[in-house]
């Protein structure tokens, strides 16, 4: 899948690309932007990331734990990960000819959700975790903008 292999990163790229065609075969209403796998050994972990903006659909807050909780099993269900960490970003306004990359970068985007689920979590239990806010975080301001009550 084109989707799969543009947008996979990390050091076991064929990981990557397995858990973005099993995600990319579902159309989520957030943006996966990268589905990275990093691994030593037998250790493999998953990091996600999605877009905070431009959502295809109106998001709920609860409708997007449920999204995040599915995006997560997902993966999971993919790959023999140990982790995988799930983060959702929104662009930064830096301005016209300013450096985003390399040694003096100013950052282009801004991270407004993360989460960390170990593998033997159940998405009952991580879900529950991310509702009540425990080992999460939350940007205030962009949940109150972009998720809808």
């Amino acid at each position: 899948m084109v989707d799969a292999q543009a947008r996979a990163a990390g050091n076991r790229h064929a990981t990557a690309v397995t858990i973005g065609t099993h995600l990319f075969a579902h159309p989520w209403p957030v943006q996966i932007l990268k589905v990275y796998v990093d691994g030593a050994g037998g250790h493999e972990i998953a990091g996600l990331a999605l877009s905070g903006v431009k959502f295809k659909r109106p998001l709920t807050r609860a409708a997007f734990v449920d999204d995040v909780t599915e995006v997560i099993a997902t993966a999971f269900g993919a790959a023999r990960l140990e982790e995988v960490d799930l983060w959702c970003e929104v662009p930064l306004d830096v301005g016209k000819g300013v450096v985003v990359s390399g040694d003096y970068a100013k950052p282009a985007q801004r991270t407004v959700f993360t989460v960390t689920v170990l593998r033997g979590e159940t998405p009952p239990s991580y879900r529950t975790r991310i509702v009540a806010g425990r080992g999460v975080y939350w940007d205030r301001t962009w949940q109150a903008q972009a998720l809808h009550r």
